[in-house]
């Protein structure tokens, strides 16, 4: 019918074996097994529920780690007195630039491969661009004699850019020119430096706001500084008085004060000479800095792990089903054992007793009350209607199967 609900299949959960089952001696031992793997299985199954929390936990976090940035400077020179002799001057062309001294800076950057790396843990290196929020490059020229500009500047736009490996700068002159770049890290998560008055008591000084926060915290329960009838409240001492500027604050209070003391991180300064004059060198300059940034590695490796463990829970679950269906079929053939062995026992009493159970059942069913079994509604029986229901003919073919299973086995 259009208006009917499919009934849901109750799912079978109970995987234990009958007690009376498990007392037996031939069962045991056999039973004391089973239910060891079952208290087994409890434990297995509360430690992975836990694993699978931190699991979940990590990745909510977004694991981070601090890897190292090598950063490359070299540069080339054209059309320099050295390179064309006495009568280089002569081939000058100023219209097209052909021959006019010049010079190039090449800047680069890629991250170092991690040591003991496994082939199948290893993701693309990410572009230099992408490592970096803004880069500067102050270049120390008279600007009277080379007025194309002396400052070059490399924001990231908020529009998506092709990530670059690196940056290449050309400049004409034949004079040694001293060069200042600063780099403006993209870190994850975003660090800040944090100012001496609190820096210096937290000893630390540059963090993201969660670490200095959590140092923060820190520090206080160290040092008691929390309020033992309110706690909510956090006193200060000799140290944080001027940095709470009174007693004590309330603890929802402590990342707006932290707020407070947070400046953006220093720049990454490096400094480089080109002399035109003579050659450049073979290989290039290189630095290496550290950057914190998102471990892509660790967060595969989590991912692969959560996704295989869905596989092997859906196929534990199966299995789970597959135990459960057998329990059920034990504690069905163990209440079938009862019933024949009770039968052999002693056949008259058992019928007795069958019929008395099946005569309160049917009372019980036609709510006639309790009569232990002895009688069923005197005007119910007297009425021949009584005996042409459909239970009747099953009741009759019951009886007669267990009459003569009883004078077969006299």
């Amino acid at each position: 019918m259009d208006g009917m609900k499919v009934a849901k299949r109750r799912k079978i959960t109970d995987k234990s074996v009958p007690n009376a089952l498990a007392q037996l001696p031939e069962f045991a031992e056999d039973s004391q097994m089973y239910q060891s793997l079952l208290e087994m299985e409890k434990k297995l199954d509360w430690t992975m529920n836990r694993k699978k929390v931190e699991v979940q936990d990590a990745l909510g976090r977004n694991p981070t780690t601090v890897r190292t940035l090598r950063l490359f400077l070299s540069h080339t020179v054209s059309g320099q007195l050295w390179q064309t002799g006495e009568a280089g001057a002569e081939g000058v062309n100023f219209e097209t630039g052909q021959g006019i001294p010049a010079w190039s800076l090449k800047v680069e950057g890629r991250l170092l491969e991690l040591p003991n790396q496994r082939a199948r843990d290893r993701v693309p290196p990410r572009k230099f661009s992408t490592l970096i929020k803004r880069m500067i490059v102050e270049l120390d020229r008279d600007p009277t004699l080379y007025p194309d500009g002396n400052v070059v500047e490399w924001p990231r736009g908020p529009t998506v850019q092709q990530p670059l490996d690196g940056f290449t700068i050309r400049r004409t002159g034949d004079q040694p020119t001293k060069v200042r770049l600063i780099i403006y890290l993209e870190q994850t998560p975003e660090q800040y430096k944090v100012a001496a008055d609190l820096g210096n008591i937290l000893g630390i000084k540059e963090e993201s706001r969660v670490g200095i926060i959590q140092a923060m915290w820190n520090y206080i329960k160290i040092n008691g500084l929390q309020d033992k009838t309110d706690r909510r409240r956090i006193r200060a001492d000799d140290y944080l008085r001027p940095v709470f500027g009174g007693e004590g604050i309330m603890f929802h209070q402590l990342p707006e004060l932290v707020n407070r003391y947070l400046m953006p991180p220093d720049p990454v300064v490096i400094h480089y000479s080109i002399n035109p004059a003579q050659a450049p060198l073979e290989r290039p300059s290189a630095w290496d800095i550290e950057v914190k940034m998102e471990d892509t590695s660790l967060k595969n490796r989590i991912m692969v792990t959560v996704q295989s463990s869905k596989d092997s829970m859906s196929d534990l679950t199966k299995l789970d089903d597959e135990i459960a269906l057998l329990s059920q079929s034990l504690h069905n053939s163990h209440t079938k054992r009862q019933f024949l062995q009770s039968f052999a026992r002693d056949p008259a009493n058992f019928i007795q007793m069958w019929l008395a159970s099946q005569s309160r059942d049917l009372e019980s069913v036609l709510g006639s009350g309790p009569s232990e079994g002895a009688t069923i509604r005197a005007e119910e029986l007297r009425r021949s209607d009584f005996f042409r229901l459909p239970w009747v003919e099953e009741a009759v073919a019951v009886h007669e199967g267990l009459r003569l299973a009883s004078r077969g086995m006299q």
